[in-house]
This record gives C-alpha cells, structure tokens and sequence, in this order.
C-alpha cells in the first residue's frame, strides 16, 4: 500500500536519531513515496542519516540530499539493501533523485529575494518562486496552476499594479508579451503605482522557454532620477557652471558656460582643456587690466585654477562684474562657477545646496562628512568592522584671528585642512565641520591605528608655516580620537566620544592626541 500524501502537505514530523537518544520537531512541507522537504527551526543539526515519525504513520529512513537555512531534503528509504534492485527501482531511485533535485531548486529559488518566473515553450509558467507572488500579489492558486504569461500580465493590469494611464494598458500588455515572445534580453524598468520600480529581463531557454527575472531597483532608479534632475538643474541655472576633472579637462559644461564662450554642445562634450578655453577668446580678464597685459592674463587664471581654492573678480568687455569661485572637488578637480555680482547673494543658497565641498579649504562639508559617517555606521552594525573618528580643533585660534586677521586666518585654516589631506590615508574622509574644528572619517580602523592618522596629522600641521605680511608662524592642534563600540547609540554618540577625548587633550595642555576610553562599569572602578 502506498504511503504517498498529496505533495504540497503540511504534516507534524518528528525527527530521530542517535540511536533514539535525539530528536528534532519539523513540519514536512512535500511528501511522496520517494523524497520529501521538511522545514524546521534550523537546518544545520540535521544528521545525514535519521528516521522520520510522521503523527499517527509509520517510521521512514531518511538520507539528506540537499539542505538550506531551515529546510532539508531528504530521501526515502535505507540506501544500504542487502538486495539488487530491480530496474524498476533503480528508476524509481533516479526518478528520487531527480525529484529530490527539482525540490532542492524550488526551495533555493524561494529564498532568492528576486522575483523569478520559468516559462515553457508556450510561454506558461512552469515556476513562480515567492518573490514574485508577493511583488504582483499573486494568489498561490492562479500561480500553481501553470497560468501562461498573458494570464500574469492581465493580473496585473486587473489589480492596477502598473503606472499606465488606462487607455493605455491594452497596448501596454501587448508590448510586454511581443518583448518576452521575442526572447528580448534588454532589461525593462517598469513602475509600479505603489512607486517602486521593479527591473524585468528576459533570458532565452535553450528548450524555447524564457526565464524572466524581476529585480527591484526603486533607490537605483530614484538616484539616478535625481542625478539627472540634478543635471538639468545644473544646466538651466542662470549662474555658469563649469567641472574640471585632475587634468584641467572640462567635464561639463552648462549652457551659461557655453555660451559666454561660444563652445557647441558638440565640442563640449569633446572634454576641452581649460587652457584651450581661456585662451582661445579674452571673455574675461582682471577688472581694469591695460591691454598690454591681456595676453598674459589665461595664464594667470590656468596657475590660480591649478593652485586651487581662490575667489576671483573678473571684468567682461562689456563691463560686467563676474565672480569667479573655484573649489578643489573630492576627486582633484575643480568646480568653477560664475555668478553676476549682483545676484551673488541670491545664488549663495542654491550653490550651497548643490555642492558638497567646503570652498575655503576643499574639504568636505559637514553635511556631506556626516552623511558619510552614517553610512560607515551602518556598515559598523551590520558587518562589525571597526571604524573610528578623530576631531581637531586648531588651538588658540581666536588669538590667530586677533593678532594677524580674518585673511590670516584663512590661510591657516586652509594650512590645517592641507596637513589633514596630507595626513590621512587614501581611504580617510576629512571634513571641515565649521571655523576651525575639523574632523577624519577612518573606516575599518580600530583605536590604535587611528592614534597613528592622528600623530601624523599633529606632526604635519606642526611643521606648516603660514605668512602674514614678513612674519612666518605656526599653529597646532589637538586631536580627540574615538573608536565606535557596540554601546554606542549612533554616529553621535561617536562623535560625542570623540569630542570629550578633545576636550581633554585641551585641558591637559593641547597640541596632542588623546584617546577615549569608556569608563569602567561600577565593579571595576571599585577595584
């Protein structure tokens, strides 16, 4: 008699082994004479070999042919017969094992989080893995009964899963089922009305039929919307925009720029020189420059753009006043922009929100500092990689400020930020938090190393000489370093820990590096 159940079963189990001493609970999910799937708390404590009780049947030998996280497959039957099989049962055994094998994939493609569909020659769907019944809400009993591609498309347009005005979606599932009909391989990115975007591509079967895969690519698809939304805006402000790549090479150029100086779309995107730009037509110069110095001035505006972060003034032929700012960009290049003086102000705002590089030393600005911190972060509580923080304060700087001026300052500022770039390591990330507290972004880096970035950093700021007027002088700094742990609340939390090893490197004299250490629990300060 044959003990076989309906395969999709859902059966009370109990797993036995060690000579009856063990056992484990599982819930059989398929059943037939030959395999079976069994689902438990986990898979790893599964023995190759154990017996199977089923409530209220009797006891099967079972023999592990494949296993996940929380299922095992398993065969049916002890494998060491003193008897020969008869053919019919070595078929029945391939039979078993191919089975068993047709289980194992249908359990692996359950737990890709990719929505994926097998078509057969005719286009019906062979397999329909979780994923995508939950992406398209599909019911298990439209999935289960082999429904063809149409039949997933016109679910789709019934439920208003598709971001398609109505009078539209007729034409629209005719065009989906034309691409998979032709094995089109091209990736789709269809959106949905819930807002996500789901990315759908084809790939042809060497029996005729099509494996479709559905990916979701919402934050893909909104950056790079924003990216170009970016872009535009980029293009069709008022002010000129010009990037710069290492190399003084115009990577972009918007339509203000190509304008004032007469380059087509054609030839920008050819990534002129900036040199061949200055040179070619004297659009600007030095206000009030006499004309035997015209020449000479584009290579005075190629050393200062080389030089990095300036502002300069510039005159039109026509008379018109030009702002020119210039800031040394994350990967060594420059940004350029120029703004009427009049609208300077106006501006100010707008060019704050798209940049992500503080313009008086070339760093990055706090905003984007911290948003590297959080993503660091994220990194730390999900792969426990060590990453640490250090902040500087540039000490006695008010008296920097009071003794040689604001434009002195500056240039101290700017000296710091310099030893800091010089300081850090390539994968370091140093931010300009505001005046003149700075801080380094150190990724994988555990307290000691940090220690190391952070007496370099001293040393070389140390050894910076900054002019004012016929005086050279010093600054130093003192560095706060801190390591993140486990404890921690988040990146201010962090940064917190940070910024208290600062504040006792300034009371315990400055110009030096100190660690935080987190205070010992009750017990052990007792000790």
């Amino acid at each position: 008699m044959s003990r076989f159940v309906p395969e999709r079963t859902f059966l009370a189990a109990k797993i036995f082994f060690n000579f009856g001493q063990s056992s484990i609970d599982c819930v059989v999910r398929r059943l037939s004479e030959e395999a079976a799937t069994l689902e438990m708390e986990s898979g790893l404590g599964v023995p190759e070999r154990f017996q199977l009780r089923l409530a209220g049947r009797e006891i099967l030998a079972c023999r592990v042919i494949w296993r996940s996280d929380r299922q095992v497959g398993v065969a049916l039957g002890a494998e060491d017969q003193v008897e020969p099989r008869t053919e019919n049962e070595q078929g029945r055994s391939a039979d078993a094992l191919m089975r068993g094998q047709m289980l194992a994939l249908r359990a692996a493609l359950d737990f890709v989080p990719l929505g994926i569909v097998l078509l057969d020659a005719s286009l019906r769907a062979k397999l329909i893995n979780r994923a995508f019944r939950q992406m398209w809400l599909l019911p298990d009993d439209v999935a289960n009964s082999n429904p063809s591609f149409v039949t997933l498309m016109h679910h789709g347009r019934d439920t208003l899963a598709y971001e398609i005005p109505p009078a539209e979606l007729e034409a629209y599932v005719a065009e989906r089922v034309r691409h998979v009909q032709a094995g089109d391989a091209a990736p789709l990115d269809l959106r949905r009305t819930s807002g996500d975007v789901v990315r759908m591509q084809c790939t042809p079967l060497p029996d005729g039929g099509r494996m479709l895969t559905y990916t979701p690519v919402t934050d893909i698809v909104r950056y790079s919307d924003e990216l170009k939304l970016l872009r535009d805006a980029l293009e069709n402000v008022e002010d000129g925009v010009l990037l710069l790549d290492r190399d003084l090479n115009a990577s972009f150029l918007n339509r203000r720029m190509r304008r004032f100086w007469e380059v087509s779309e054609q030839e920008a995107a050819s990534r002129p020189t900036y040199a061949s730009l200055v040179s070619r037509v004297h659009r600007a110069s030095a206000p009030d420059l006499p004309a035997n110095e015209l020449a000479k001035f584009p290579a005075r505006r190629i050393a200062e753009v080389k030089a990095g972060d300036h502002v300069r003034d510039l005159q039109t032929p026509d008379k018109r006043r030009i702002r020119a700012h210039c800031t040394t960009m994350s990967n060594g290049g420059r940004m350029l922009t120029y703004v009427d003086i009049t609208d300077l102000m106006q501006k100010a705002a707008m060019l704050e929100t798209l940049a992500t590089t503080d313009p008086l030393t070339g760093l990055y600005n706090r905003r984007h500092f911290l948003d590297s911190l959080e993503a660091e972060w994220s990194r730390f509580q999900r792969y426990y990689r060590s990453v640490s923080v250090l902040m500087l304060d540039i000490d006695h700087f008010k008296l920097v400020n009071d003794r040689y001026g604001h434009a002195v300052g500056d240039a101290a500022i700017r000296a710091v930020a310099a030893a800091c770039l010089d300081g850090k390591r390539k994968s370091d990330i140093v931010g300009r938090l505001g005046g003149e507290e700075f801080a380094v972004l150190l990724p994988e880096t555990s307290r000691s190393r940090a220690r190391t970035v952070a007496e370099r950093i001293r040393k070389r700021v140390m050894s910076a000489q900054i002019a004012a007027g016929e005086i050279q002088f010093g600054v130093t700094v003192s560095i706060g370093i801190a390591e993140a742990t486990v404890s921690m609340s988040g990146i201010d939390a962090l940064m917190g820990a940070a910024d208290h090893a600062l504040y006792r490197a300034k009371a315990e004299g400055r110009n030096r590096c100190i660690a935080f250490a987190p205070p010992l629990p009750a017990s052990k300060a007792a000790e």
